[in-house]
C-alpha cells in the first residue's frame, strides 16, 4: 500500500531516508533525517509518498516542485526513490512511482523529471518499465559551490 507521508511517519521514514543517503555513501545522520523531513512536511516544500508493508514502512519516493516557463505549468522532480534491500522485487518501487504519476496528474503538471546514473541498472529498467523516457537532446550541467 502507497501513501501519503504524515508527520507521525517522520521516525520511521527517517531510518529509511537514513538507509538511502548511505547507499549513496554519506554519513549516518537518523537525527538530521529527521529534521530535514519534518521541515519538508511542515513546509510543504516536497511530497513524500511512503509504501508500506504490515504497518511497516518499507519505502519512498519523494518529488520536488519545478516550473517550466514554457509550458507554463509545474514539473515534479523525482529526487528520491528507495525500497528496503529486504522488500525490493515486490512491485513497491512501482507502486511509489505510479502514486506520483498520479499525483502529478491531480495537480495538473506537464510531467515528471528524474536523473538517475547510467550505471544504475535496476533503475534504468524500472524507469522505461513506468513510461519513462530517456530525454537525451540536453546536456545536463552542475555547478557546485563546495
Amino acid at each position: 500500500m502507497t501513501r501519503k507521508a504524515q508527520l507521525a511517519d517522520v521516525q520511521q521514514l527517517a531510518e529509511l531516508f537514513d538507509q538511502y543517503r548511505i547507499f549513496y555513501h554519506k554519513d549516518s545522520d537518523i537525527p538530521a533525517a529527521e529534521k530535514f523531513l519534518t521541515e519538508r512536511i511542515k513546509n510543504r516544500d516536497s511530497e513524500i509518498f511512503v509504501a508500506e508493508n504490515e504497518g511497516k514502512l518499507v519505502g519512498f519516493v519523494q518529488l520536488y516542485p519545478l516550473f517550466s516557463s514554457t509550458r507554463m505549468k509545474r514539473y515534479w522532480l523525482l529526487n528520491d526513490l528507495y525500497v528496503n534491500e529486504n522488500y525490493r522485487g515486490k512491485g513497491f518501487s512501482k507502486q511509489l512511482i505510479e502514486a506520483s504519476q498520479e499525483m502529478a496528474k491531480s495537480t495538473d503538471a506537464a510531467g515528471i523529471l528524474l536523473e538517475t546514473g547510467k550505471s544504475n541498472d535496476i533503475g534504468n529498467k524500472l524507469y522505461p518499465s513506468c513510461g519513462f523516457e530517456i530525454y537525451d537532446e540536453v546536456n545536463f550541467y552542475e555547478w557546485k559551490i563546495s
